[in-house]
């Protein structure tokens, strides 16, 4: 969760802002928070369907959510290549075919240490 926020924050919260604004007051600017946040959405929608009417019709399928970086990495690594959301589970990297046989993975035993390329770093 973003701020963390459990039942008892909340409470905490909302007395604080009782007798900081007031029983008279706190009710109005509840309602203006309300309304920016509405307008807020608006805009932002707005916004999204914008930038998706300018990019044309082989961008159909963008969504903004994708720039996530969390979401990023899990479509573009993680994911199977065709999007089904599953991993790539019959031997192949990714969904892009099998590895060449020269790439082995296998664990190094204790005190061994892991194969070195200087011309690669």
């Amino acid at each position: 969760m973003f701020l963390d926020l459990s039942f008892s924050k909340i409470i905490f919260l909302a007395v604080i802002a009782l007798v900081v604004f007031g029983p008279d007051r706190l009710p109005g600017l509840a309602s203006q928070a309300g309304s920016m946040l509405r307008e807020l959405r608006r805009m932002a929608d707005g916004a999204k369907t914008e930038l998706q009417d300018s990019l044309g019709p082989e961008f159909s399928q963008f969504d903004i959510a994708d720039l996530s970086p969390k979401n990023f990495v899990r479509k573009h690594l993680l994911d199977d290549i065709n999007g089904d959301g599953r991993p790539a589970d019959n031997g192949s990297v990714n969904g892009l075919g099998k590895l060449p046989h020269t790439a082995s993975f296998s664990s190094l035993g204790p005190g061994e240490s892991p194969p070195y390329d200087a011309e690669a770093t």
